[in-house]
């Protein structure tokens, strides 16, 4: 603005400049034409000549007059056809160039001799007129200058004003254009929430909006190694050219980590898979990402803290003009890619809501049937132990009973043998059933060892004479070598040895019809055994205070010429390796063995059938105990006689045997068959009962309810209740109730005997 100022103050100086000269040549040229008139020099020849000179004033001042007065007329015209400012200062512009025309034409007559008085006159009058319309015009003209100047300045203020406000108007037309343009495009793209939709809806509407020759998105692999074309508005179904594009390409790494719009090379890889594979012939390419949102991004904080996986939209202008892409063209792509990103969070995370909620309802369905199949499994659990409570732990605690009152029995040696065999038996039978009903009752599914101190020749009595009961109903010989130098008194699970043991007896005995079977036990040593690895599992720090004792049995034949004869169940079974050998039972007694610390195997004969079983079992020694532990026992003990005891059992045949197991003792009872009948015996006695012996599990009443309300009012009687090992954590329950003993289940003569006296030694009685 200045410089046009400065522009127009330099032309207005020419102008003045200009005036001011022609007057002072229209004044000269009039004081000189007398001069040279009267001027008496002589005439010289030559074009610089005076009279030559005096010619050519001459017409000058012909020509200056025909200029002066031409100019007024073009003024004239100028204001009369305009409405133009300062026509003072016009008029009288005017009339100082007339005058000076006048001034000049008159000058022009004084040239062909001595001026009249009349052209003397009229030059005077017309130079005077001059002279003061000079002054006039002189003394008007500084005080319009500044006015002349400013309106000048505010046209072209107005000017500059007019062409700004015309490009904020073209702006404003085109950020109108592209919000219409935008707010098109982001109503289409919203109105699905399908992510193939927004896609092609995206593709149709910018195509249309921006006239594209084609448009793509590119999305990135699973493993986000490679991009793949995944979406195009012109397929083209015969492309020639691969339509995935590494992820470490220049242009898709220059994308993803800038914002905005890029244009791609002519060369580009992905600009010509966008284009068809036109490359360089195709129209201008641009490129812009669009971040995808997904749950995971939102995990633990901002998404920044998660990488972003970002698509890219490509979009090709046409190639059959020369037409580049334009900064609002660019403006409108980057805004709706944006949107095209919003859009895509939205439906990538309601697809992934979605399948979340039919992962929840999958698991939820999954859990209700879990749940189901546990209710089942419990109740199926709860049915199981009350068959095999009821159906068998109560027979076989009958039969134990009853065996055990025959230990008193005068008896014939035979007899007791048999006798002895059948309560062992028992025993072992009675502690499975116990661990079953324990595992089943058990969360974990396991059981814990019962570790005490033994008499090892006596349980390897036991085992002989069972096996040698088994081998005579079986119709097999028996040969027995036992090592004399085993130890008496070891520390460890007699009664489940001794179940391994029968065990192992009783599958050998079933393979075969018929043969010897070969039973040793000796102390094992640890040079060149049968298996290394066997020895190195046993090596242990403190050797000297463990013992280990192998159990071996094998069938052998009667005689050399006959051949072991396998029984139809195991001929018929196939048996072909070593696994097949080793049943589901088998496996069972390896994992008891492995508890035990101990080890166990089978060494099979030419058909892979089982000629033979090893046991090799871990003791520690046990202290000397002296004679405690083969004591006799009193059964008949005199402090028994007479004592009131009070049998409350709900089972009828463990009732009579536990009523014959008191009586034997010498036990003044009476039985009853529920809790309420023996509060009811209580109550009518008087106190004069000194024990009452309660079954815990009773229908009408448990009988830590029964001895909570006896011990409400009463201190007296003792309390002792009958307790199955699978009970043992109800113990502390029934102590905080009031119980004073306990008889573990099944009741025998001795064990009976000795609660009920260390009872009484502790109540003082």
């Amino acid at each position: 603005m200045l410089r046009i100022i400065c522009g127009m103050e330099t032309r207005v100086g020419r102008i003045i400049v200009l005036l001011f000269l022609l007057v002072v040549l229209g004044c000269v040229s009039g004081n000189d034409s007398g001069e040279y008139d009267n001027c008496n020099c002589d005439d010289e020849e030559g074009i610089l000549s005076i009279q030559n000179i005096l010619v050519g004033q001459k017409v000058s001042d012909f020509l200056i007059s025909i200029a002066y007065f031409s100019i007024p007329i073009e003024l004239l015209y100028f204001v009369s056809r305009s409405n133009v400012p300062f026509k003072l200062l016009f008029l009288q512009f005017i009339a100082f160039i007339v005058l000076c025309g006048l001034t000049h034409l008159l000058n022009t007559y004084s040239y062909h001799g001595p001026p009249s008085f009349q052209l003397v006159v009229c030059l005077t009058v017309a130079k005077f007129l001059t002279a003061l319309v000079s002054c006039a015009t002189a003394l008007t003209l500084p005080p319009l200058i500044p006015l002349l100047l400013k309106v000048k300045i505010r046209e072209l203020f107005l000017r500059q004003n007019v062409l700004e406000l015309d490009q904020e108007v073209g702006m404003m037309k085109k950020q109108k254009e592209t919000s219409l343009h935008v707010r098109m495009l982001t109503r289409e793209i919203r109105k699905s929430l399908d992510k193939h939709t927004i896609l092609y809806t995206t593709l149709v509407e910018l195509s249309k909006a921006l006239d594209l020759d084609n448009c793509a998105v590119w999305m990135p692999d699973e493993e986000r190694r490679e991009m793949h074309l995944t979406h195009e508005l012109k397929a083209n179904p015969s492309r020639d050219f691969r339509n995935y594009v590494p992820r470490n390409d220049s242009d898709v790494l220059d994308i993803k980590m800038n914002r905005g719009v890029r244009i791609l090379r002519p060369e580009s890889a992905l600009g010509i898979a966008s284009n068809g594979g036109h490359g360089g012939t195709g129209g201008a390419v641009a490129a812009v990402r669009m971040p995808m949102l997904r749950v995971s991004n939102f995990k633990g904080g901002t998404p920044e803290k998660v990488e972003t996986c970002y698509a890219l939209l490509v979009l090709v202008l046409p190639k059959s003009n020369f037409r580049v892409w334009t900064h609002q063209e660019l403006e409108i792509v980057e805004v709706v890619a944006d949107q095209v990103a919003v859009a895509l969070s939205h439906a990538f995370i309601l697809e992934e809501s979605q399948r979340m909620r039919q992962k929840l309802a999958e698991q939820n369905r999954v859990l209700q049937q879990a749940r189901k199949d546990a209710m089942m499994a419990s109740q199926a659990r709860k049915a199981f132990q009350k068959v095999m409570s009821h159906g068998m732990r109560r027979p076989m605690h009958s039969t134990l009973g009853l065996l055990s009152l025959l230990q008193g029995e005068n008896m014939r040696p035979e007899q007791k043998i048999i006798g002895n065999s059948m309560l062992k038996v028992s025993r072992v039978l009675s502690n499975l059933i116990n661990d079953v009903v324990g595992i089943s009752e058990n969360e974990k599914g396991s059981f814990s060892l019962d570790m005490k101190p033994f008499l090892l020749h006596s349980m390897l009595k036991e085992a002989a004479c069972i096996a040698k009961c088994l081998c005579v109903y079986k119709g097999f010989g028996l040969e027995i070598d036992v090592q004399k130098s085993l130890p008496d008194q070891v520390v460890g699970d007699d009664e489940r040895a001794l179940q391994v043991i029968l065990h192992m007896i009783g599958d050998l005995l079933n393979t075969y019809h018929q043969g010897n079977l070969k039973f040793r036990v000796f102390l094992e040593s640890y040079g060149g055994d049968k298996d290394d690895k066997i020895n190195e599992a046993w090596n242990m720090r403190n050797q000297n205070d463990y013992v280990h004792i192998k159990f071996d049995f094998q069938v052998i034949s009667s005689s050399q010429s006959e051949e072991l004869v396998p029984t139809i169940n195991y001929a018929s079974s196939g048996y072909h390796n070593n696994e097949q050998t080793e049943g589901m039972c088998f496996s069972l007694y390896r994992k008891l063995v492995e508890m035990m610390q101990g080890y166990i195997w089978i060494s099979p004969n030419p058909q892979c059938l089982p000629q033979g079983m090893t046991l090799l079992l871990k003791f520690r020694k046990a202290p000397m105990l002296g004679k405690s532990i083969v004591a006799p026992r009193d059964y008949s003990n005199s402090q028994f006689r007479g004592l009131k005891v009070v049998l409350a059992d709900d089972d009828c045949v463990n009732r009579i045997v536990t009523k014959k197991l008191l009586e034997k003792l010498g036990c003044q009872v009476t039985a009853v068959s529920s809790g309420f009948e023996c509060l009811s015996a209580i109550s009518a006695s008087n106190n004069s009962f000194r024990i009452i012996l309660l079954e815990l599990h009773m229908h009408d009443m448990d009988g830590s309810d029964v001895a909570g309300r006896i011990r409400n009012f009463h201190k007296w009687p003792l309390i002792v209740a009958l307790l199955s090992s699978a009970e043992e954590h109800e113990k502390q329950r029934c102590i905080q109730v009031g119980i004073n003993g306990f008889v573990h289940k099944p009741v025998q003569l001795h064990d009976m005997a000795d609660e009920l006296r260390r009872v009484l030694q502790r109540a003082g009685a």
